[in-house]
C-alpha cells in the first residue's frame, strides 16, 4: 500500500490539532510586523470603523465648518478647499491638504490604529485631541468598541497651563523692526485664581516666523512670498512682557475676553494638535494676527473673524473686530513700556532737576551731591528710579559693554534700598492709544485739484495704513506707514485721465528727542509719480529717497514736532539725462496738532544730484486736514516744484 506524503486527518487527534493552531500563531505573532498588527486590529474593528464613515458621510461632517476650522481649510477661488496648515505632519491622508472627507475618514481610520504621531510620538486620539473630541460628539463614540485613549502627556500639559480664562495681547508697533511694523497679537492663559502680581507667570500662546536669514531684501522677499515657516508656541508672559515692554519699547494692551470652560478646552484642544506644526509665513496676509484668531474661531466658531480678512491682515484691526463683539471683551489693561514710562517721567521733572539727573546717571557720586541731598525724600526716590530706569533701558542688548553703567546702576539700586520712601504717584498715561479707537487703515479720496494751470479731479486710494496727517489716535504718534497707494486723475484742458502716482511704501519714523531718549528720526520710501522737468511734461518718475536724522518736540500750542532729515535719493525718468539722477540733501519741517481733530504738516526740501543729469531740487509742501468723524476726515495738500505747483481738496473716508 502507498503511503501517503501528507498524513491523512484520521492520524490527528482533537488534542494535535490545538497544538498545531496555538503553534501556528505564536509564530505569527512573533513575526509579524506593528503596522500588519495594527491591520489585524483594523480589520477586526473594521465593521464599527466603516459603520462610523457611513454615519459620517450621511451627517456630512467632512462638508461643516468645523471640520474646516480644525483642518484649517479656506474654499479655493472656484471649487474645492486648500488647508493653509502645510506641514505633512498635519494630515492623515495623502490628499488631506485638499480632500476634507478623504482626511475625516483617515482620522477615524487611525483612531482604530496603534500608530503613534506628533511630535511627542502618541497615539491618534491623543495627538488629534481636538478632532477625537469633535467627532466623538457627533457619533457618538461607543467605548467599547472604540476605547479611549488616557492621553497623559496632553492631560499634564493642561494642568501646566491651568486654564481659568484668555486675553488677547496687542503689542504696539514698533517701526524699527520690519515684522513689527503693524504691531503683533497673542493669547494669554489666564490661570486659576490669578491676580494682577502673578499673570506674569502665566503662558501665552504665540504665532511667529522663524526667519532663516538676516539680508535685509532677501528677509522682505520672503516675508511677502511665505518663504518663512511659521509655528504656534508656548513661552512664559514675562517673557514677553520683556521682549516687547522692555527690549523693543512697545506698550501692551490686554483684552481680557468672556470665553467659557468648554470654549476654553476647545481652543487648547487644537492648540496641542498644532504644536510643531509649520504653516507658510506670509507677512500681510497669514501672520501672527491671523493665525491667533483662527484660534478664537476654535473656540468660538459663531465668531467668524477669519472670513473678514481678504488681502491683509492687520493686528490693529483684530482687535477692533473682537472689541465690535458684543459682550467678548470683559476688561482693557495697559501695560507701559520702560520708554513710556521714562518720557512721562521725564515731563514730570521740576526745573531743578534736570542737572541732579544727569549727575546721578553719569556720577558715581552724584547722590551725594548737595543739590540732591537737599531735595524732599519723595523727590530723591523719584530721581533715583528715574535714573535706574534709564540705565537698564539704555545697556539692554549691550550688557557685556556697558560695565560702568552695570557699576553706576548698582550704586543707585544701593541707594535706592536704604530710603524706604514711596516717590509721589505719577500716571504713566500712553502714548499711543487703544487700536480700536483708531481710524480703520484702508482710505480713499475723491477732491478737485489744480496744477500747471489745468483743473482735475482725482480719486487716491490706499491700501494702508496710516500717514502723518492721520487722526492720531490707535496709531504710534509721529509715523507713518502708507503701503500700495495710488491716484487717478482726469485733467480737464487735455481732455486725458492717468494714473497720477504709485506709492509702493511711505515710511517715517519722528521720535522726538529729550533728557534721556535720543532714538534717531528716519524716512524710506519708494514710488512711481508723475513729473514735469526740461520739456517733459507729466513725465513717469521712479524715485527712492531715505533719509536719517532728529526730531524734537515742543508745546507751545499744541504739540509741534520739528525735524531736519540728510536724505540720498535716486531719480529714474527719460525726463533726465542718461534717464536717472542720484544725489542727496536735507528736509526740514514741522508737524503740529493744533487741536485733536486738526493737523498741520509743513517742509521743505533741498536736493543737489551730482550723478546723471546734473541738476538741483527745491520742494515745498503744506498739508492739513481736519476730522469729521473717526473714519472721515477733509483734507487740503499744496505742494511746490520748481515751474510745476499743485493744490488739491479731498474728502477722505477709511474702511
Amino acid at each position: 500500500m502507498k503511503v501517503p506524503l501528507i498524513p491523512s486527518p484520521r492520524f490527528f487527534s482533537t488534542s494535535h490539532i490545538l497544538l498545531l493552531g496555538l503553534f501556528l500563531g505564536l509564530c505569527l505573532s512573533l513575526h509579524s510586523t506593528p503596522q500588519a498588527q495594527a491591520d489585524v486590529k483594523n480589520s477586526s474593528a473594521s465593521p464599527y470603523l466603516q459603520e462610523l464613515i457611513h454615519r459620517a458621510t450621511q451627517l456630512g461632517l467632512a462638508d461643516q465648518r468645523y471640520w474646516h476650522l480644525l483642518l484649517h481649510y479656506r474654499p479655493n477661488v472656484f471649487e474645492g478647499f486648500t488647508s493653509q496648515a502645510d506641514d505633512p505632519d498635519f494630515f492623515l491622508a495623502p490628499n488631506g491638504k485638499t480632500d476634507p472627507q478623504a482626511e475625516l475618514e483617515a482620522t477615524l481610520r487611525a483612531f482604530f490604529s496603534s500608530e503613534e504621531f506628533g511630535e511627542t510620538p502618541q497615539h491618534a486620539q491623543c495627538a488629534f485631541v481636538a478632532r477625537y473630541h469633535w467627532l466623538s460628539t457627533q457619533l457618538a463614540f461607543d467605548e467599547r468598541r472604540l476605547p479611549k485613549q488616557p492621553c497623559q502627556h496632553f492631560q499634564l500639559w493642561l494642568q501646566e497651563l491651568n486654564p481659568a480664562g484668555v486675553s488677547l495681547i496687542f503689542p504696539s508697533a514698533f517701526l524699527n523692526n520690519p515684522p513689527s511694523m503693524f504691531a503683533h497679537t497673542l493669547l494669554r492663559i489666564d490661570q486659576v485664581e490669578q491676580t494682577e502680581k502673578t499673570k506674569l507667570l502665566a503662558y501665552t500662546i504665540n504665532f511667529a516666523a522663524r526667519p532663516t536669514t538676516d539680508f535685509v531684501l532677501a528677509y522682505a522677499y520672503m516675508g511677502l512670498t511665505g518663504g518663512f515657516k511659521g509655528y504656534f508656541s508656548i513661552k512664559p508672559y514675562y517673557l514677553m512682557v520683556k521682549e516687547y515692554g522692555d527690549i523693543q519699547n512697545r506698550d501692551i494692551w490686554e483684552y481680557q475676553l468672556t470665553f467659557t470652560q468648554e470654549e476654553i478646552h476647545r481652543m487648547l484642544m487644537h492648540e496641542w494638535e498644532l504644536q510643531g506644526i509649520h504653516f507658510d509665513y506670509f507677512f500681510f496676509k497669514e501672520n501672527c494676527a491671523y493665525q491667533i484668531v483662527s484660534l478664537l474661531e476654535i473656540a468660538k466658531p459663531e465668531l467668524h473673524l477669519t472670513d473678514q480678512f481678504y488681502l491683509w491682515t492687520i493686528p490693529g484691526e483684530t482687535v477692533r473686530l473682537i472689541s465690535q463683539e458684543p459682550g467678548l471683551v470683559k476688561q482693557v489693561t495697559f501695560i507701559t513700556s520702560r520708554t513710556t514710562t521714562i518720557r512721562r517721567k521725564v515731563d514730570a521733572l521740576q526745573s531743578n532737576e534736570t542737572q541732579i539727573l544727569s549727575l546721578l546717571i553719569h556720577d558715581p557720586t552724584g547722590f551725594q551731591d548737595s543739590r540732591f541731598q537737599s531735595l524732599s525724600p519723595e523727590r530723591q526716590v523719584f530721581l533715583l528710579d528715574l535714573a535706574i530706569d534709564y540705565l537698564q533701558y539704555h545697556f539692554i542688548g549691550r550688557e557685556k559693554e556697558a560695565v560702568e553703567e552695570q557699576a553706576q546702576l548698582h550704586r543707585l539700586l544701593t541707594a535706592r534700598s536704604e530710603r524706604n520712601v514711596l516717590p509721589p504717584p505719577l500716571f504713566v498715561n500712553p502714548f499711543t492709544s487703544r487700536p480700536e479707537l483708531g481710524h480703520k487703515p484702508a482710505r480713499v479720496g475723491i477732491g478737485v485739484g489744480w496744477r500747471q494751470d489745468e483743473i482735475f479731479e482725482e480719486v487716491t486710494l490706499r491700501a494702508a495704513y496710516h500717514d502723518l496727517l492721520d487722526p492720531d489716535p490707535g496709531y504710534v504718534p509721529n509715523s507713518q506707514i502708507e503701503l500700495l497707494s495710488l491716484s487717478l486723475r482726469h485733467y480737464n484742458t487735455s481732455d486725458q485721465t492717468r494714473l497720477e502716482k504709485l506709492t509702493f511704501a511711505n515710511i517715517i519714523s519722528l521720535t522726538p528727542i529729550d533728557t534721556l531718549i535720543k532714538a534717531p528720526s528716519w524716512k524710506v520710501s519708494a514710488e512711481l509719480d508723475t513729473i514735469s522737468f526740461n520739456e517733459c511734461r507729466y513725465c513717469r518718475n521712479f524715485r527712492f529717497n531715505g533719509g536719517v536724522g532728529l526730531s524734537g518736540e515742543t508745546h507751545l500750542i499744541g504739540s509741534e514736532v520739528f525735524f531736519a532729515l540728510p536724505e540720498l535719493e535716486v531719480d529714474y525718468s527719460q525726463a533726465y539725462d542718461k534717464n536717472y539722477r542720484a544725489g542727496g540733501g536735507i528736509t526740514g519741517g514741522f508737524l503740529t496738532s493744533l487741536t485733536p481733530r486738526w493737523k498741520i504738516l509743513a517742509t521743505g526740501s533741498y536736493l543737489r544730484f551730482p550723478l546723471g543729469d546734473s541738476s538741483e531740487a527745491f520742494r515745498a509742501f503744506f498739508g492739513t486736514r481736519y476730522t469729521l468723524q473717526q473714519n472721515l476726515a477733509l483734507r487740503f495738500d499744496y505742494k511746490y516744484r520748481k515751474d510745476d505747483n499743485e493744490a488739491v481738496f479731498q474728502i477722505q473716508a477709511y474702511f
